[in-house]
């Protein structure tokens, strides 16, 4: 049939087709989802935090427990009042400020959002090239034509606020680019953030007033792009717009990240460490001020950072997702093995068994163990102060050369390094349970052990003394009793420099089991002597601590925290209705007289009225426990931390 169709009605046919076809894919590209950020931004970027999805974010934290307790009823007293007050000391005040209504940009919050601080030639040089920028990305998919009428709205209340506002065409958006001092702050939102004090230097004459910062603001399809420069905004422009420019994916650091932690997760955060620190010791350092010298020797930051271990840290990244059966939060610090200094060495643990042992009760609230080699420890510890300076490593071995002199009275032989540091192990367990008394100084000194392994834990805790010599004449010659046929050491604190005490508090230490267990409460200690009678439950047995425990690596991470998350909330509410009901005083209570979002003249309680909150057996349910777990291999260092579903709300 073809041929029987004239050659030119063909060649109309064929530019119909062409032209529908055209239609059809441009179509389909405006509609296109937006590039996720390591498309979008320039390899420079120094740190970058994003929600690839704030829909599914804020799913996964409405069927949060955190989200569930804010939503009970038994809350709602609390939460009302705290809701009519930020709206009305805070949201409606900084609308009228800014004449835009907040709502109408909440709505806009449909895919992703991702906040950006790129290196725009900042090198930390006393005459830089560039600072960074900040780059805000906000993905509206079908909001597009609001998001047009809301900017349009805002460019008129700019214009007719005097504002000076310039238009800048980048590959045919406009954006509008806005000079801002620090007037241009809503005053709504200055009495809620501090106010930097000018404070000029001695000796520096030349120095010059800081270049007038700029909002630039606009539109590429469906993305809000918001950034501190033209020029960084630009290159977010051009990669959205299909140019083929270097980007973060590109980072070699970044993709790692990407493929280990990001994939499938509705958070996830990572960190440029070794340029920012790079850019950070350049930054800091500089020729002494001979007009105001400084009294004391100040290590520079070079070496404060390098000594830290912090130089060969290269990125830093985590995630957060829901798996199911809780919330799992990963941490990881991309840090070389060969690099590792200070810090990091320190934490690089062996992967040994971590989990709680046998004599650790169930009722404790909060455990910790981790396999850190003790001689190692030391080793590191001096080795990263002589790398800061001469003068502290010299002022440590001052110390041990004074606790060495005041014990030798008696005992000649005596040396710290080979009594005390010679017989640390690989072993250090803290734990606390609930406080044995309503009282402040009971509530915030619960009863707490700490445990350090020994080889030798007898020979350890009678090189103990060698250290508290030290911080007070009484360390040196402790009094001793028995007990289950142990001997247990006290020496009183009231002159050690270790905040509130109470007349006759005392430090007490034994050694037993492998370990020298040391606290202020005698009844722990006691406790832990008994421990080998194998009465009581146990930590290890708590239901659902071994599932947890899978999600963050297992029992031999050589690094492994336990938090009862609930009895902490119980005693949290507590003192804060407690402190409500404390009508007589004029403090605001245990959390401070401000909060971060009120003014300092405000007290906590004009906010947060504690006395409404209910009977924490109301809430309970809404929290259980939490586990936490560190581990190392030849990249860096992971960290885990997990909150299961408590029970009741398990469906």
């Amino acid at each position: 049939m073809s041929h029987m169709i004239n050659p030119r009605l063909r060649r109309i046919i064929r530019l119909h087709i062409i032209a529908l076809c055209s239609l059809a894919l441009s179509e389909f590209a405006s509609s296109a989802p937006v590039p996720p950020p390591e498309k979008l931004l320039p390899p420079d970027t120094l740190f970058v935090i994003s929600a690839p999805d704030w829909t599914k974010l804020r799913e996964v934290y409405k069927k949060s427990p955190q989200s569930q307790f804010w939503d009970d009823p038994a809350m709602k007293p609390f939460r009302e009042k705290f809701q009519a007050k930020w709206n009305d000391e805070f949201v409606k005040p900084l609308e009228r400020d800014l004449g835009v209504r907040l709502d109408d940009y909440g709505t806009l919050l449909q895919g992703q959002i991702t906040l950006a601080v790129t290196q725009e030639g900042w090198q930390g040089k006393e005459k830089g090239d560039g600072e960074p920028a900040l780059l805000l990305l906000l993905d509206t998919r079908d909001k597009a034509d609001v998001l047009k009428k809301n900017l349009a709205d805002l460019r008129k209340k700019w214009n007719e606020a005097g504002k000076p506002i310039k238009t800048e065409k980048i590959r045919d958006f406009e954006f509008s680019v806005v000079p801002l001092t620090s007037n241009d702050v809503p005053k709504t939102l200055k009495q809620f953030i501090p106010q930097r004090q000018k404070v000029e230097e001695l000796g520096a004459e030349d120095a010059k007033p800081s270049a007038t910062d700029e909002l630039v603001v606009g539109q590429c399809d469906s993305l809000l792009i918001i950034g501190t420069t033209v020029k960084a905004v630009e290159k977010v422009v051009i990669r959205l717009t299909g140019n083929s420019a270097p980007t973060l994916a590109d980072q070699a650091e970044f993709e790692t990240g990407r493929a280990t932690l990001f994939r499938d997760t509705p958070l996830y955060g990572w960190f440029n460490a070794k340029i920012f620190f790079e850019v950070l010791v350049r930054t800091m350092t500089g020729k002494e001020n001979t007009a105001a010298p400084s009294p004391l020797p100040i290590p520079s930051v070079s070496k404060l950072i390098s000594a830290s271990g912090l130089g060969g840290v290269k990125t830093v990244a985590f995630a957060y997702r829901d798996v199911g059966e809780g919330r799992l939060l990963e941490l990881f610090l991309s840090a070389p093995e060969a690099s590792r200094t200070g810090l990091t060495k320190l934490l690089t643990l062996s992967p040994k068994e971590s989990s709680a042992p046998t004599f650790v009760p169930a009722d404790v609230v909060k455990f910790q163990r981790s396999r850190l080699d003790g001689q190692k420890a030391i080793a590191t510890i001096e080795k990263m102060l002589g790398d800061v300076s001469a003068e502290a490593l010299n002022t440590w071995n001052f110390v041990l050369s004074n606790g060495n002199e005041a014990i030798r009275a008696t005992d000649p032989d005596f040396d710290i390094r080979k009594n005390l540091f010679g017989n640390l192990g690989d072993d250090f367990i803290t734990y606390d349970k609930l406080p044995r008394g309503d009282s402040a100084l009971e509530k915030t000194s619960p009863p707490s052990l700490v445990l350090i392994g020994s080889p030798n834990p007898d020979q350890l805790a009678a090189a103990v003394r060698g250290v508290l010599v030290i911080l007070t004449p009484e360390g040196g010659n402790p009094q001793s009793r028995e007990f289950l046929g142990k001997k247990i050491y006290s020496v009183k604190l009231s002159n050690v420099p270790m905040g509130a005490q109470t007349p006759g508090r005392k430090l007490n230490y034994a050694a037993s089991a492998g370990y020298v267990a040391f606290s202020t409460d005698a009844g722990i200690l006691e406790e832990f002597l008994r421990s080998s009678e194998g009465q009581g439950k146990q930590l290890r047995d708590l239901p659902g601590l071994a599932d947890a425990m899978s999600r963050i690596g297992g029992p031999t991470t050589g690094w492994f925290s336990y938090e009862n998350e609930s009895e902490a909330m119980r005693l949290l509410f507590e003192t804060l209705r407690r402190t409500a009901g404390d009508t007589n005083s004029s403090s605001p209570g245990v959390l401070g007289s401000a909060i971060p979002f009120a003014s300092p003249e405000k007290q906590f309680r004009d906010w947060l009225d504690f006395s409404l909150l209910p009977n924490y057996d109301k809430v309970s349910k809404y929290f259980s426990f939490g586990v936490y777990a560190g581990t190392a291999n030849v990249d860096g260092l992971t960290f885990r931390f997990f909150s299961p579903t408590p029970p009741q709300l398990k469906k």
